[in-house]
């Protein structure tokens, strides 16, 4: 996602969900929500964390003020 940023790691934005937070992104560099949401959800290979903890509500996910939300790539395993 740093290409899409401009190499920034954090970036403060505002947003009391995950979905604020994805738009205020997209609004700020253009092409992170085709990047991280699909058909009006997270995609599959992306996993959400909010305060270290990932979520599973998606883009319904509850954001804190002083929350810390990280986009990873999805592990999958047995």
């Amino acid at each position: 996602m740093q290409k899409l940023t401009e190499g920034q790691t954090q970036i403060a934005v505002e947003g009391e969900t995950v979905r604020q937070v994805v738009e205020a992104l997209e609004e700020r560099y253009p092409g992170f929500k085709d990047r991280i949401v699909t058909d009006d959800r997270i995609k599959t290979e992306i996993a959400v964390a909010v305060d270290g903890e990932v979520v599973v509500a998606g883009l319904r996910a509850r954001v804190g003020p002083e929350s810390e939300v990280h986009f990873l790539p999805a592990l999958a395993g047995g």
